[in-house]
Formats: structure tokens, C-alpha cells, sequence
């Protein structure tokens, strides 16, 4: 019976209604921050398992949603304690703020540059049903209010608004803006003439004004879209010419042009595109469905830019061409003429570089087959011409690079034009035009570029002119080292630690020589190698004797070309080799493209017909008779004539990605002097890809009237099917994935009835990436890469709808049952898409376990490598393995730097020190049970772990971001005054060796301490950064005002150091380090003491401390403040050249330098071998691994390496296996059945293991063999490991050493065993 108490029928106390209702509002708010976690998991990084924690909080918990939201950018997740500008109490990053609102003004320029009012700009009563008071107030009725929001600039409060909103308010205000300004001008210039207003002379004005277009900016203001918040129209403007760049200089800054400068009206042609690519009134961009504002983010590139280089845009290129190299390019105005597959391959290549401009030309109508590799055409835009609608779709790529259609019926009808660019590239154009615009180029100083594809066939030409200067040839960093002597006859020795690096006609310059005082005048002096740590630099008499000291540096010296004009070299080719497989194929092949040049001129313009034997015999006839003309006759190969002409009606995607990056790279070269230029011709084929297991004939060639007409003209329709039901796998979907998905849609792969591409990547897109992986647009930023470029490639060919499927996951062991069995067995091959060794090193095992063929490839800078991976034929990507990283010792790091490299490493470790390790010990120590009784006796490192836990709970915990301004300022003291002063204590600068040398000689330079100065911008930035990233772990609120933070430096008292004699440094990492084994005779007794005074971590309640996480690209965490500032304070000590910022980021973030020229040329060799796996072809001769190197220019084609073969003597003779490829299978039977099996095959097993689990050995006792004998391999496996074997595994792997029938010990493969379930 229930007790009275619990049934009494008065109501319940109003509190606990109160608590009832808090309670399910609590729940309520917890399940919608639950919710909204798990929607947004991409950024919010929710995992199924957070469902099921018990007592998880998702709204205030550690990582509930209020934390999340104080801590990552509301727009990606990206850490960063910065607030969202325009949506203040969020926090947003840099890269994300840019995205979401790209263009921002401040109030004090709204009012200046558009002349608005406190009241325009803040109305009192907009909110107000009647609008009579906002007419009143100068403010037309529908307008909407400027947005804007509160941000801290240099220590004040401005208030930003978006630049688009006030210009849309200015236009509403003042009618047309620019007329505006111009007439208020005019009337301030007649008043202060004629003392009157000056009426009649603005009136004239406004109406000329009307009558004709006035150009403010090569980015025009279009219409407004009504209600709309962006920019509507869509300008594309040519670059200015000579005569008007001083009026657009500011413009080009995106500053608006007063109207005191001179109003120029733009000749050039104004487009405004629809949904579909064509043109219409409404001026709105909408590429592929997407509406983009090209414009406004145009303008804002401009007006940030300030003539800086975008470094958060172009970071990975500059680290390939610098900084002086892409000034000058950004200065030059490109032509690119021609837009079929090539063509628009090499404008989107240059379009993504950063050239000041680009323009397009090409009024040719497209048609169906050019969709075969112009990625930029849609089927509804057959008929267009092509530039018109191409120019739109490459202006997206870069919105530092305007985009034009240049204006003119005919190229050759008014050559004057070209005279305002640096550099034109020819695709697409017939000979005799090439040969017009080519000699005029030459005799104007205007690079000009030559290329065209011919199916399987690719050409390229250059023209740099006269005395062409090339600034560094090679594109590699200088080389230096350390001065051991220099002999009276001048030769140099160096340090025997490493190899000086040189090459025979180098020059090197000398700074820091003791003795040889004039070797330091900085006088280039050429080099000739004597050996790997010797070379010589001629006659040193009158120099003095050599005493100690000094670097070498080598000098980057300038090369001076001279190229011909094309007319000369047409008759008297030089021509550069690609394959050196092929010697005697560049000279044929420039014989038989002027033949099919010829062809065409013939025959209305048209090339040979597809595999048209006919017109393959008058191609041939033609070559012969061209090459009688030249003075070096080559012998023609008429098969090699007629397959030129077979395919000359084709363009496919790879030949064009080769050639395009290729060419891209040949006016990136001409405009900035950087890399070695080809000289002057360059011809390549892949005849190799051609099919020989299917029919090639004219009619299996001929056009179907589709988009792969291009592609069927060169394999034929019946391989052409084949490719489309091709099932393939794409790892990566960043720099080499977007490019490889791109020829794939253009191939079609995938999207037949059969057919499906795979892809997966785990990483979002960040803005870096919009530079190289051109599939992704700004408003991309956050999202996946997979997905973004799954749906950009379907958009580009809608055949592959419904025909990619997109992961997320990371191709990993702990991803096995995603990629299980049944996904790689339902492959046909896999491609990589990676710049992680480790990651391709799986995929390439999980390929070679399951048979599958694996293209890989990567790029280094201007480098770039493709290998192909074939089943049971070739080596694989693992058989072979890069160098170690480069690593410095210890000793030297701690105390020895002599290069910037060891400062950095130093300083990178330095960073982990203070701001992640020991927040990480804190945490453990405040959540693992016991910690103090059982992981760290057992970790060997007590004393320093309970060092740092005394440090950072109790002695050095700050309260303030003032405590946090104090340990930094102290840990200056410590590391560049105290340790540098302990060191010449303990080593002074006079010491000698035990062999009486000077001690500070070699590789060791003698430091000095440095003092602090406020004043110096390192040391100031040093105390900035760390005291910022110390707040972040403890939580504290961080800040950057200067004024507060000198004056706690300022009030700060910091006690004079005193070096201890007991200190032992080592002094070679030769040695044993003297403070080797200290650990062990710690006082355990002063152990005890420290951790008893540690506070218990039931008393700290729910504190932790925030490990900070590296993240190289965000310029607002400090990271990357703090390692310059620490590595250049090092420096400073050591008398070390300083690295700035972007150099010290590349190091120590380890960047990977990329960009897209090369990326794009080794996707289109990738794609070459792909047709010859898709082909079946089995003979090595067939395939090539190919090198490049852009920048020298160098080419190089190897066989595959065969995979290693393996024999051993069985029962019945020599038995041959392939040590990679092959393997034993058995089912799962008992252990002795198992061995049993195996002596049938003549094979005495010794020693059987799986994994690091040893489960059966010939010298085992028969009592331990007992139980295990009769047991399956299985359960042998679970019962030896202790851990069951997943549910989705399918097999377990045995390795087994065995003998043979000779009783000689035999290396086999692998056992599968498999697993029924």
C-alpha cells in the first residue's frame, strides 16, 4: 500500500512548477542544440557516438553548442577566436568573413566617398509603417537599411558597413553616382569662378553625361537587382592600354576615380550573361545554376589588394615563382586566342596565376564535339560563340584577374591592337595567320606562344624575342653553406658534414671570411667543382691568408636568350626533346603539321576526316613534299603521317590538360623571367594510348553528332563505350582530384549504364585551395571537397548525374568496413588523388591485396611526377620510398644553430613546449585515475612532468591576460637572455677545444643575449603572440591593445640572471649528453613533496586546460606570429639572416608548393596511361611513368619497373611466384591442416604470424603445440591476439617462413585465409 504522503491531493508548490517547466525547457534547448550539432556535423564535427554519452550537455557542456559557437568560425569550424565583423557575439575567420561578406566599408568612408549622412546611414524611423518621415529625411521609400556591424581596428571601435548596401543607398540618394560626383564638381568649380552656381554649365554636363558611357573603374557598377543584395550586372573589361594607365592605376587599387581625373570611355565590350551563358537586360551571372557575385568580388580583390600579393589566395604558388615573379606577372596583359579544349585549358591556367588581365578571342560558333574537352561549353551553348559565352566562366576563376573578349572580326586585319599586350598564345589559328601575328609579335617585343592538339599529337612554340632575360632558370633555392678553408690557389673547402651542392659554372658570393677580408665585397665569383666538398674560385693572389670563418652563398646569376622569329624557325626548327624513347618523332611531326596546315588551307579550313584514308594519303603527299624543303631532311614514317592525319579532327581532354599547363607555364615564364623557357619547339604523342583491343576504322570513328565526337574521332565508338562503364575509384579531391575529375567528365568515364566513379575526401575548402583547385568557387569555402567537386563536374556533363558517388571518409585501416571487400572488389581501377605518403602507401597496399590497377601521381612546385601501378606486371608505389625528411640534431637545435632552418625548428618545438604539451599533462592528470601512481612512474620523465604540473596549476597559473603579459615577457628573459648568457658561461667566447682550436669555429657561431626593447617590433610581437596563446589555454580573454600591454611591461620588474656553475651543457651531439640519466637519481623524497603539493583534481572541478591545435593558415591566431618572432629572436642571437613571416610559415608549416600548370600536365598524363589500362594492355613496353620539371624544362618517360619474381624448388620442380603480386589462399581449417597443406606444395612451414601475434613455430613444445593444432586459424588468431575479429573482415592475413624441398630457407607470399560468414 503506497504511503498517504505520496497521494496527497494538494496542488504542487508553485517552484516546483517552476522546476518541472525548467526542466523540460532544458530538454527542449538540449535536443535543438542536438540537433542543430548533428546538422551541421561537416563543421561541428558531431559523431554518431555523441548520442549515446551519458550525461553529455549539448548546449553549455565543454563541447556543447554555446562553447562550440565562442570558439570556431559559426561558417567552417576552423578554431579561431575572432569575431564575426558583421554578426557580432559569433566568431568567424578570416578566409570565412571574406566569403561571406567580401566587400566592407567604413562609416567614416561612407560618408566621405559617397557623401551620405549620420541619418542616411542610421535612419531613426525605418521601421516605421509611414515612410513621410524617412522622405524627409533625403531617404526614398523601399530602401533598405545598410547592415553593418562593430569590429576592433588599431584599439578603436569602427563600425563596417557592406560596401554593397551603401552603394545601392548612394544610387538611391544621388541617381547615378559618378554623374553625381562630376556635377557637384563642376558647379564647386563655376561658383568659385564666377561667384554664382553655375547652373547651366552642370546642366549641359549631366546631359553630355547621359549620352555617353563614363568608365569609373575597369569593373563597371551594373543595375541593381531589385530587393537584391549584390551586384547585378556582370562586367567584363579589356586592360587598359599605355595611354590610359594612369587613369586606371587607381582604379586597379579599387579606389573610385575622382572626378577631377579624366573620364575615359571604355572601348571595350560590356557582357551580361543569363542562366545559360548568353546575355540578357537582367545583368545577373548564373553559371551552372548557381548565381555567383563575379563582380563583387572582383572589386574587393582590387580594393584589398592595395597592390599586395593575396598571400591567403596565391600562398602555395608564391612559394613557387615568389614574390618579385608574380609582381611582374601581375603587371601583364595576356591574349589567348583560340577556345576550343586547349585553349580554354590554357586560359583557366593563367586566369588562376594572377596576370593583371585576360583576354579572349574567338568568334568561331561552337560546336558539339568541342564539348569533347571545353569543359567551360554546355550543350546549350552550341551555336555561341565561344568566347562570348567561355569569358564569364573563366572571370570566376580569379577575381584578381579581369576577364575580356577582345574586339575585332579578324586578328591579322589590325595587328596594332596586340601592341597592348605582353604576351599572345595562338591555339586553334591557321599557319599563315601563326606565321603574320608571330614575326609581328617578334618585332614588338610581344611573347608570343604557338600550340595545337591533333588527337594523340601536341606542338608548341616559342618567341621571347631578342636578349630575352631569364632571371632563374632552375627555380631552386640558393644554395649555401659553411667556410672550413680557402687555400692560396683558391680552393674552398667545406664542412664534411654536408655536400656543397654545386655545379660547374655556379657563382658563389662570401660573407663572415677571417683573414680573406676581400672575399666579402659580395663580388658573384664562378665556381668550378673540385669534388663534393671542394670547389674552386680561381686566382685569390693579393687576397691575404685565410684565417677562420665564413658562408657561401651561391648567386643566382641572370641568362641571357635569343629566339628567332617563327618564319626562321618554320625551315630551320630547333626542336627540344619529350621522349627520348622517340628521337626521330619532333622532326617528322613538325613536317606533317605544316602538311596538315596545308590540308586545311585547301580544303576550306577543315582537317582530314577521321581515319579517312583518303585524305590520310593527301597528308602524306603534303609532308613529303615540305620536308624536300628543308635543309635538315627527315625520313618520314608514313604510319606515323597517317595516324596524324587520322586523328587531326580529335581534341581530347588530357592532351589538352598536358599542353594547356604547359603553355600556361610558357607565358608565366615569358611575363616574369622566372624558370628556363622551351627553345623554340616542342612536339609530343601518346601513340601508346591508342586501343588495340578494340576496332578503329572510319566508320567506327566517324561523328555521332554527340559530345564525345572528339574522343570516338581518335579511339573509335566501340572503346569509347568501354570507357564509359568503366567503375573507378578517385582518392582525393583537392588540386590533382578537381583536374582528374574534369578530363574525366570530358571522357565520359563512368557515365554509362555500367559505369560510376567513386570519390572521397575528408577535407573541407579552404581559400588557399581556390588558387589550384579550380572546380571550387568562394562560395565553396567550408563545404567538402568531394562534394563541391562531385557537383561541379555534373554540372560540366550532366551525363555523369546519378553517376558519382561521394564519400567523406579517409581511405584508412579504421575505415575498412566503408572500403570493405565488396567496394574494391566491385572496382575497376583506382586512381590517387594525394599529397600524404602515408595515405597513398595504404591505397596502394588495399590495390595490390585486391588486384586493382592504381594510376598515382603527385607535383612538387614545378615538379611532377605520374607512376602507373599494373597487377601481376609492376613494381608498386610502395616498393620504392622517398628520402627521410630533413631533421637536425638535438645539440644543435638546443644550443649550435648556424641557419635559419635550425631557429625555426627550434621555434616550432618551442611552440608544442609551452602551448600544447603541457596542457595535454594537465588535462591527463586532471581525468586519468591514478595518474601520478601509475602512468608517470611508469613514463621515465617524472621530475619534468611534475615540474610542468606544479608550473601550470600552481606557481605560474594566471588569473588575468596581465599574468598572461608577465610569463611571457619572463619567457623572453629566459630563452634569448638568461640561456645565452648561461651558455658563453659555461663556454666563453674565447674557449678553446681540447685540441686548442677555437672553440666558436665551424658550424658553432658565438650568440650574444639580447635586451628587451617595446619598441622593437620582434620583441613586442614575441610577448603579443605568447601571452595571447597562454589566454587561450587557461580560457582567459584574449587582446591585442598595445597601450595595456606596455603598460604591464612597463610596471614589470625583472630580476637580473646569475649563471649557475652546476649547469652542463653538451657541447657535440658526438658526446654523450651530460645530463643523460638524471632522471634516475632524482630525490625521490622531493618528488614526493611536489606532488602532494599539487592541488587534487576534484578540487579544480570541471577546469582544463585548452590544448592549442597548429593551424598554419590563419593569420589571426598567433601561430604563426609566435614561431617568426621566436625563430627571428634566435636568429638575432645567433647573428642569423632573419626569415620573414611567409618564409617562416612555409617551413615550419611544412607547405607543400604548388600550382596549377603543372598540376593540370600530369593529370592529362595519368589520363594517358588510363586509356591503356582501360585497353587491357599487359605489354611494359606499352606504359610510362613519367617526370617533369617545368622549370628547367625537362621531360622524361621510364618503363614501369616489373615487380620482383621469386623461386623456390616444390615437388614437381622450380616454381616461379611474384613476390608482390601473388599469394596463398586457403580456407579456414585447423592449424595442422593448414600445415599439412603446405607440405604438399613442398613447403616445411617454420614460423606462422598474424599481425604482431606469433602463433605457431617449429621449435614450440608438443604441449603448447597440443591446444592450438586442432584449433581453426580463426579462433587461433582471436584466442592468441585476445581480440575477436571484425564483423565485416572477410579474411585474415598469415605470414609464414618456410623451407623448400632442398631445405633452403624460401621467401613466399602472404596466406589469405578466408573467413564464411
Amino acid at each position: 500500500m503506497q504511503p498517504e504522503l505520496l497521494i496527497s491531493k494538494k496542488p504542487p508548490h508553485a517552484l516546483y512548477q517552476l522546476a518541472s517547466a525548467c526542466r523540460g525547457l532544458d530538454k527542449q534547448l538540449q535536443s535543438w542544440a542536438q540537433h542543430w550539432l548533428k546538422s551541421h556535423a561537416v563543421i561541428t564535427k558531431y559523431k554518431q557516438s555523441h548520442d549515446t554519452q551519458p550525461g553529455r550537455r549539448f548546449l553549455t557542456g565543454k563541447h556543447g553548442l554555446l562553447f562550440w559557437i565562442k570558439r570556431r568560425c559559426v561558417f567552417c569550424g576552423k578554431q579561431t577566436h575572432r569575431s564575426a565583423i558583421l554578426a557580432n557575439g559569433l566568431r568567424c575567420c578570416i578566409a570565412c568573413d571574406q566569403w561571406q561578406w567580401p566587400d566592407k566599408i567604413t562609416k567614416t568612408q561612407a560618408k566621405e566617398e559617397y557623401d551620405l549622412r549620420e541619418h542616411h546611414l542610421f535612419p531613426r524611423y525605418h521601421h516605421h509603417p509611414s515612410y513621410a518621415k524617412l522622405a524627409k529625411l533625403g531617404i526614398p521609400s523601399g530602401i533598405i537599411v545598410p547592415r553593418y556591424g562593430t569590429c576592433q581596428v588599431d584599439n578603436v571601435m569602427t563600425t563596417m558597413f557592406l560596401l554593397s548596401d551603401v552603394q545601392r543607398l548612394a544610387e538611391a540618394i544621388h541617381g547615378n553616382y559618378e554623374m553625381y560626383v562630376a556635377r557637384r564638381k563642376r558647379e564647386a568649380q563655376d561658383r568659385e569662378e564666377t561667384g554664382a552656381g553655375g547652373e547651366g554649365v552642370g546642366a549641359e554636363l549631366d546631359a553630355s553625361m547621359m549620352q555617353a558611357e563614363v568608365t569609373v573603374d575597369e569593373l563597371v557598377f551594373g543595375a541593381l537587382l531589385s530587393g537584391g543584395d549584390t551586384l547585378a550586372a556582370f562586367m567584363i573589361t579589356s586592360p587598359p592600354t599605355e595611354s590610359n594607365n594612369a587613369n586606371t592605376s587607381a582604379a586597379k587599387l579599387g579606389k573610385r576615380r575622382h572626378s577631377g581625373e579624366e573620364a575615359v570611355a571604355s572601348p571595350h565590350k560590356k557582357i551580361m550573361t543569363d542562366a545559360n551563358g548568353g546575355t540578357n537586360g537582367a545583368g545577373k551571372l548564373d553559371v551552372d545554376g548557381i548565381t555567383v557575385p563575379v563582380e563583387q568580388l572582383k572589386r574587393q580583390a582590387l580594393a584589398d589588394g592595395n597592390g599586395e600579393i593575396d598571400e591567403g589566395l596565391y600562398s602555395r604558388q608564391l612559394y613557387v615563382l615568389g614574390h618579385e615573379a608574380m609582381k611582374r606577372m601581375g603587371s601583364s596583359n595576356v591574349l589567348v586566342v583560340g577556345l576550343r579544349g586547349l585553349g580554354v585549358e590554357i586560359a583557366k591556367n593563367i586566369a588562376l596565376a594572377g596576370v593583371k588581365s585576360l583576354t579572349l578571342w574567338d568568334p568561331k560558333k561552337a560546336r558539339i564535339e568541342d564539348l569533347s574537352s571545353q569543359f567551360f561549353l554546355h550543350a546549350e551553348d552550341v551555336g555561341k560563340p565561344r568566347a562570348q559565352v567561355t569569358a564569364p566562366r573563366v572571370s570566376e576563376l580569379n577575381p584578381y584577374t579581369p576577364v575580356s573578349v577582345h574586339e575585332a572580326d579578324s586578328l591579322t586585319g589590325d595587328l596594332e591592337k596586340l601592341k597592348k599586350y605582353q604576351a599572345v598564345v595562338l591555339t586553334d589559328t591557321p599557319l599563315k595567320d601563326q606565321l603574320k601575328i608571330a614575326d609581328y609579335c617578334h618585332e614588338n617585343g610581344i611573347y608570343v606562344v604557338v600550340t595545337d592538339t591533333y588527337g594523340l599529337f601536341g606542338t608548341i612554340f616559342t618567341d621571347f624575342g631578342k636578349s630575352f632575360t631569364v632571371g632563374d632558370p632552375t627555380g631552386e633555392n640558393p644554395v649555401s653553406g659553411i667556410v672550413a678553408g680557402v687555400d692560396e690557389e683558391g680552393l674552398v673547402s667545406t664542412l664534411e658534414e654536408t655536400r656543397h651542392g654545386l655545379e660547374d659554372g655556379d657563382f658563389v658570393s662570401f660573407t663572415e671570411v677571417e683573414g680573406m677580408t676581400k672575399l666579402n665585397d659580395g663580388t658573384p665569383r664562378k665556381v668550378k667543382v673540385m669534388g663534393p666538398y671542394t670547389f674552386s674560385i680561381g686566382d685569390v693572389s693579393g687576397f691575404g691568408m685565410y684565417e677562420r670563418g665564413g658562408l657561401y652563398t651561391q648567386v643566382k646569376m641572370p641568362k641571357i636568350i635569343d629566339f628567332e622569329p617563327m618564319s626562321t624557325q618554320l625551315k630551320k626548327p630547333e626542336l627540344m626533346m619529350s621522349d627520348f624513347a622517340k628521337f626521330d618523332r619532333p622532326a617528322q611531326l613538325h613536317v606533317g603539321v605544316q602538311a596538315l596546315h596545308e590540308f586545311a588551307e585547301k580544303h576550306g579550313g577543315e582537317l582530314p576526316h577521321p581515319h579517312n584514308a583518303k585524305d590520310a594519303a593527301e597528308v602524306l603527299e603534303l609532308a613529303q613534299k615540305t620536308a624536300k624543303t628543308l635543309e635538315d631532311k627527315p625520313d618520314l614514317d608514313e604510319k606515323i603521317i597517317k595516324e596524324l592525319a587520322y586523328q587531326a579532327r580529335g581534341e581530347i581532354s588530357p592532351m589538352a590538360a598536358f599542353f594547356g599547363g604547359l603553355a600556361a607555364q610558357e607565358v608565366l615564364k615569358s611575363v616574369s623571367g622566372k624558370f628556363h623557357p622551351i627553345k623554340q619547339w616542342m612536339y609530343f604523342d601518346s601513340l601508346e594510348s591508342l586501343p588495340s583491343s578494340s576496332p578503329r576504322s572510319e566508320e567506327e570513328c566517324k561523328p555521332r553528332g554527340t559530345r564525345y565526337d572528339g574522343n570516338i574521332a581518335v579511339f573509335g565508338h566501340s572503346y569509347h563505350e568501354k570507357v564509359t562503364n568503366v567503375k573507378q575509384f578517385l582518392v582525393g579531391a583537392g588540386a590533382i582530384g578537381c583536374e582528374m575529375l574534369k578530363n574525366w567528365a570530358m571522357l565520359g568515364l563512368g557515365s554509362g549504364p555500367k559505369g560510376n566513379i567513386s570519390v572521397t575526401d575528408m577535407d573541407q575548402i579552404e581559400r588557399s585551395n581556390l588558387n589550384r583547385q579550380f572546380l571550387f568557387r568562394p562560395k565553396d569555402v567550408g563545404h567538402l571537397k568531394s562534394e563541391a567537386a562531385a557537383a561541379a563536374v555534373q554540372a560540366m556533363n550532366p551525363d555523369l548525374k546519378g553517376k558519382i558517388t561521394v564519400l567523406k571518409d579517409r581511405v584508412a585501416q579504421d575505415t575498412e568496413e566503408i572500403f570493405n571487400e565488396d567496394f574494391w572488389n566491385a572496382l575497376d581501377g583506382v586512381t590517387n588523388a594525394l599529397d600524404n605518403v602515408d595515405a597513398r602507401t595504404y591505397v596502394d597496399r588495399r590495390c595490390v591485396f585486391f588486384h586493382k590497377p592504381l594510376l598515382d601521381s603527385g607535383t612538387l612546385g614545378t615538379k611532377g611526377n605520374s607512376q602507373v601501378v599494373l597487377p601481376r606486371l609492376t613494381e608498386s608505389y610502395s616498393s620504392s620510398q622517398d628520402p627521410p625528411e630533413q631533421s637536425f640534431p638535438m645539440c644543435t637545435l638546443r644550443s649550435f644553430p648556424n641557419r635559419i632552418e635550425h631557429t625555426i625548428a627550434w621555434a616550432k618545438d618551442l611552440f608544442h613546449t609551452y602551448f600544447v604539451g603541457p596542457a595535454e599533462i594537465v588535462n591527463t592528470y586532471l581525468t586519468q585515475k591514478d595518474y601520478l601512481s601509475t602512468a608517470l612512474k611508469s613514463s621515465g620523465n617524472e621530475k619534468q612532468t611534475l615540474e610542468t604540473l606544479r608550473e601550470y596549476l600552481q606557481t605560474e597559473k594566471p588569473e588575468s591576460f596581465d599574468d598572461c603579459v608577465e610569463w611571457a615577457r619572463m619567457q623572453f628573459e629566459k630563452q634569448y637572455n638568461n640561456a645565452i648568457a648561461q651558455l658563453l658561461f659555461n663556454f666563453p667566447k674565447d674557449s678553446k677545444t681540447s685540441s686548442g682550436q677555437p672553440f666558436w669555429s665551424g658550424p658553432k657561431r658565438a650568440p650574444d643575449p639580447l635586451k628587451f626593447d617595446p619598441e622593437n617590433p620582434t620583441h613586442y610581437t614575441f610577448v603579443l603572440a605568447a601571452a595571447n596563446l597562454h589566454a587561450f589555454n587557461y580560457h582567459i580573454k584574449q587582446s591585442s591593445d598595445k597601450q595595456h600591454i606596455l603598460s604591464v611591461l612597463d610596471r614589470m620588474i625583472v630580476p637580473d640572471f646569475k649563471p649557475d656553475p652546476g649547469v652542463r651543457i653538451q657541447a657535440d651531439d658526438k658526446e654523450p649528453d651530460p645530463n643523460a640519466g638524471n632522471g634516475a637519481m632524482d630525490d625521490d623524497e622531493a618528488l614526493e613533496k611536489i606532488a602532494q603539493g599539487l592541488p587534487q583534481p576534484k578540487t579544480l572541478g570541471n577546469f582544463k586546460l585548452e590544448a592549442v591545435e597548429f593551424e598554419k593558415d590563419d593569420d589571426t591566431n598567433y601561430h604563426i606570429d609566435f614561431i617568426t618572432a621566436c625563430s627571428n629572436l634566435r636568429a638575432e642571437n645567433y647573428k642569423i639572416v632573419n626569415a620573414d613571416r611567409h618564409k617562416t610559415k612555409f617551413i615550419a608549416g611544412k607547405i607543400i608548393p604548388a600550382i596549377a600548370t603543372t598540376t593540370a600536365l600530369v593529370t592529362g598524363l595519368v589520363i594517358l596511361e588510363l586509356y591503356k589500362i582501360i585497353d587491357g594492355k599487359t605489354d611494359l613496353e606499352q606504359y610510362k611513368n613519367g617526370f617533369v620539371n617545368l622549370a628547367l624544362p625537362f621531360f622524361g618517360f621510364s618503363e614501369p619497373i616489373a615487380s620482383p619474381k621469386g623461386k623456390y624448388q616444390g615437388p614437381n620442380g622450380e616454381v616461379t611466384i611474384d613476390k608482390l603480386w601473388d599469394r596463398f589462399e586457403s580456407e579456414d581449417v585447423p592449424l595442422k591442416q593448414f600445415i599439412e597443406d603446405f607440405k604438399k606444395k613442398g613447403l616445411q612451414i617454420t614460423m606462422i604470424s598474424s599481425g604482431v601475434s606469433l602463433l605457431y613455430a617449429s621449435f614450440y613444445s608438443a604441449a603448447k603445440l597440443k591446444d592450438r593444432l586442432p584449433m581453426k586459424m580463426s579462433d587461433l588468431v582471436e584466442h592468441i591476439s585476445k581480440k575477436k575479429i571484425p564483423g565485416h573482415q572477410k579474411n585474415v592475413i598469415f605470414e609464414i617462413t618456410t623451407d623448400d624441398e632442398t631445405d633452403e630457407d624460401v621467401e613466399v607470399p602472404y596466406v589469405m585465409v578466408k573467413l564464411r560468414k
